[in-house]
């Protein structure tokens, strides 16, 4: 049965009558500056050039949602300054560095590069790439007494799949951290096993 995935199509579909296509008029008809919407699924984030057009959204967006019987979950949705003029307004109002938010499998943080530019740094979720590791090392340690060659073929078809899709400029950091702890994670499967096998 593929009801999972079937429901997940119908909710795409759904959200794509119920919110995308209200959302590009709400965009043409109410909105001044940039907006930026951008949706996957059920998740979505949504950026205002300015707060009063961005609060006004929202407030839209909740009446529009509850029509359909939907409600805005209260712990994911927030509104956040975030952007190139984030930083430099939050310093003169006293606050700290500007927040941060997740999406798809990343933390979003509004960063410098090298020549002092403003850039998004994308970085990987510190709790999804725990996840991740503790379920290598469990299924590395299930699989210690298979041969060397074919928990490293498993292993290395793992290892590929997560960095390709993490592998994004300013993230090495942490990709190069989780590739070290996977190896740590294989030697100590290899030392636990049997020396009689």
């Amino acid at each position: 049965m593929r009801s999972g995935r079937d429901s997940r199509l119908l909710a795409n579909v759904f959200l794509h009558y119920a919110l995308d296509l209200w959302a590009r008029r709400w965009r043409q008809r109410h909105a001044r500056g940039d907006v930026i919407i951008v949706r996957y699924v059920d998740d979505s984030v949504m950026g205002f050039q300015y707060e009063g057009e961005a609060k006004r959204f929202l407030s839209a967006m909740a009446e529009r949602l509850a029509r359909f019987g939907l409600k805005l979950h209260p712990e994911k949705t927030r509104l956040i300054a975030f952007g190139r003029f984030a930083a430099a307004q939050r310093k003169e109002r006293g606050l700290g560095k500007p927040e941060t938010f997740d999406f798809l499998g990343f933390t979003h943080c509004c960063s410098q590069n090298r020549q002092g530019w403003y850039e998004i740094q994308r970085l990987t979720v510190k709790k999804r790439m725990r996840q991740t590791l503790r379920a290598i090392r469990e299924t590395l340690m299930r699989r210690r007494h298979e041969p060397i060659r074919v928990s490293g073929r498993w292993l290395g078809t793992a290892l590929r799949g997560y960095l390709a899709y993490f592998a994004v400029p300013g993230n090495m950091d942490r990709l190069n951290g989780f590739r070290t702890e996977v190896i740590r994670a294989w030697l100590h499967a290899l030392r636990r096993r049997s020396q009689r096998a």
